[in-house]
């Protein structure tokens, strides 16, 4: 992932939002039947994991436009005049409130109307890059579930909010299946007409989430380090409910230099908590984490933030590609 940046928090009114849903249905009647592409609903997700949701909710009766193609760094993304247009056509917008800034203007000044803020659907918490955290504890395989809680509002991770609101919730599972149940909910109003269609495909996907938590749970339960080190502080949710630790090089910027002081204090980290691997991203650079890896002996591997996916992506869609995130956190923490 490229540069990004701290997002002023005129931007971030109220919680981040992981956003959802401009719905331009009348009460009692079908978006779909008056109108859309051919007769679907008309849906426009701002990046990747708003995409997934759209697609496997709305099945064969939506048509869904991406403003984030493929290879894009969505942190970054600038809009098009003709993007823009398109919001405010759209029957349903999907978007992640406080990760995009162009995305967030472009929704404010288009003045899509009936707009529902999908903050409510799942909890949003702040965590940290892991500077300064307390690694004196003792034996391998310690559950840090109370270390964790004392995480939150660590200074290090300000995209999301004033106060640091971690917006990766789809990285979590569960988080993202509480907010799969929002996106199901929002088509049923949108297009009533095929509610129970929305409805089943819902379901069918809260399933596939609901097993692929089971598959982290199984996979990760017993290890042999419960930490590891990635460029990208985006695994906060993940690390939380799988009961692991996050160490975060330089924040939420993966190609920002790190301070001499980290290094020292993660080689530290790595030597104490047995860490192997140093983690970095498909969309941006492994310089960074290639440069810690030479100074620690580690080796390197990449753990997907799933913003995107491209054909250097180790699945073609969300559900492969965690799986193959799974994979990677198991061989890297030694899972027996």
């Amino acid at each position: 992932m490229n540069v990004r940046r701290l997002i002023p928090t005129t931007a971030l009114a109220g919680a981040v939002a992981l956003g959802l849903v401009s719905l331009s249905a009348c009460a009692g009647t079908s978006d779909a039947a008056d109108g859309g592409k051919g007769g679907k609903l008309d849906v426009v997700a701002s990046f990747y994991p708003m995409q997934y949701l759209a697609e496997q909710i709305g099945g064969g009766h939506v048509s869904v436009e991406t403003l984030t193609k493929p290879g894009v760094e969505p942190h970054d993304l600038e809009l098009k005049p003709k993007q823009i247009g398109s919001l405010g056509e759209a029957d349903v917008i999907l978007y992640l409130k406080g990760i995009q800034p162009a995305v967030d203007e472009a929704i404010a000044q288009a003045g899509v109307k009936n707009t529902v803020d999908a903050a409510t659907l799942t909890k949003l918490e702040a965590h940290g890059t892991g500077a300064g955290h307390d690694h004196g504890h003792g034996e391998e395989g310690h559950d840090h579930a109370d270390e964790h809680a004392a995480e939150e509002g660590h200074e290090g991770h300000d995209h999301g909010s004033e106060a640091g609101t971690d917006p990766h919730v789809w990285l979590d599972p569960v988080k993202y299946a509480e907010v799969a149940k929002g996106v199901g909910s929002a088509f049923q109003k949108a297009d009533p007409d095929h509610a129970a269609d929305y409805k089943k495909n819902t379901d069918a996907l809260v399933k596939k989430l609901g097993d692929l938590n089971t598959e982290f749970e199984t996979g990760l339960k017993n290890t042999a380090t419960r930490t590891f080190i990635t460029t990208h502080s985006a695994f906060g949710y993940l690390a939380e409910r799988y009961h692991l630790e996050q160490e975060g090089i330089a924040g939420v910027d993966p190609e920002s230099e790190p301070s001499p002081a980290r290094i020292k204090e993660l080689q530290e980290i790595a030597a104490k908590d047995k860490v192997s691997t140093v983690f970095f991203e498909t969309l941006a650079s492994d310089r960074t984490a290639k440069t810690l890896a030479g100074d620690t002996g580690l080796k390197t591997d990449v753990l997907d933030p799933l913003e995107g996916i491209t054909d250097k992506s180790r699945g073609s869609d969300y559900i492969e590609v965690m799986r193959s995130n799974l994979t990677a956190l198991k061989k890297a923490l030694g899972a027996k």
